[in-house]
């Protein structure tokens, strides 16, 4: 219950509780009201949307940069690093990826793979939090979601060139019969590689049922994914050949392992399926997971950076 106390010419001395309370001023008067502690204030979110645009600094953390969504549940860091399963997995909180303690507006993370991160948390609105890390001099901002509330589809579709990375090959499973013959027929397996310049792809015309990892690849080029104005769902892929020009499709996702091509200039349909799912952050032997991490894959930022004024604050 919030306490008001009328401020007059007397000083009024009251004993200090150690409940945590947050002091207003208003006009001549003093309104103490409960603050929220750490742990409250990470767990009334159940989802963390990294904001990775909003990253303020140039060093970088390496478990926030792979990930899409963060919880934090009883002391256990849970995070959404694919797009395949976005929603699924994890009852939508996504796999356990480390444990963290949380005291006085400190968060300490232990990350299965990338170690240990310490973080100043500062609440900049009810919806918003501000992770700063003093080793490398960089906030990320994060925005809290409920999992009911969470525009899981949004996510996936503004982010198709990770979910494209995330299966080791795609391979050609069907072809219309309307069309133009054309040279990218002869195309039965893409790749499309993480890390690097984040915009390398490589095909192959080996035969179909190839096991992945004894695939050639008979050439390397660079790749575009585009929005189609009005139609969240509808995605355009460009593929530069410069044997033979780009090809351009319109791309549509099936599910979480097919996606569909359409070639406008031969009016060709084709059908890729993912081989080989790259499940991120999760070896062998942690935690009694199985999958393992291929390439590393890091979200790159939309916008340049710019400098962190928050200055360490702590003591």
């Amino acid at each position: 219950m919030k306490t008001i106390k009328l401020l007059l010419s007397f000083v009024l001395t009251a004993t200090l509780f150690t409940s945590c309370y947050t002091e207003v001023v208003v006009d001549e008067y003093i309104i103490d009201e409960p603050g929220i502690s750490i742990n409250q204030l990470l767990g009334s979110h159940e989802l963390w949307y990294v904001d990775i645009n909003a990253t303020q600094g140039f060093g970088e953390t390496p478990f926030l940069q792979k990930a899409f969504t963060i919880s934090f549940r009883n002391g256990v860091v849970y995070a959404n690093n694919n797009i395949v399963g976005l929603g699924d997995n994890g009852n939508g909180f996504g796999i356990d990826v480390g444990e963290y303690d949380a005291y006085d507006m400190i968060l300490d993370v232990q990350h299965d793979i990338d170690g240990f991160e310490t973080f100043d948390v500062f609440r900049i609105d009810n919806n918003t939090i501000e992770l700063y890390n003093p080793n490398n001099d960089t906030s990320y901002f994060l925005e809290g979601y409920q999992r009911s509330n969470f525009d899981y589809d949004f996510v996936f579709y503004d982010n198709i060139h990770y979910f494209l990375q995330e299966y080791e090959a795609w391979e050609k499973t069907y072809t219309s019969e309307m069309g133009v013959l054309n040279e990218f027929d002869n195309e039965n397996y893409l790749q499309f590689l993480a890390g690097g310049n984040d915009s390398e792809f490589r095909s192959s015309q080996d035969e179909f049922g190839t096991n992945v990892g004894s695939l050639i690849w008979d050439y390397t080029g660079l790749y575009g994914v585009g929005d189609v104005s009005g139609d969240m769902y509808l995605k355009t892929l460009t593929l530069d050949y410069d044997s033979f020009d780009n090809e351009f499709f319109e791309l549509s996702v099936i599910n979480d392992g097919k996606i569909e091509l359409f070639h406008p200039t031969s009016e060709t349909v084709y059908e890729f399926e993912g081989r080989g799912y790259i499940e991120y952050l999760k070896t062998a032997n942690t935690k009694g997971k199985t999958s393992s991490v291929k390439v590393e894959k890091k979200r790159k930022f939309k916008k340049d950076r710019v400098d962190n004024p928050r200055e360490n604050t702590r003591g």
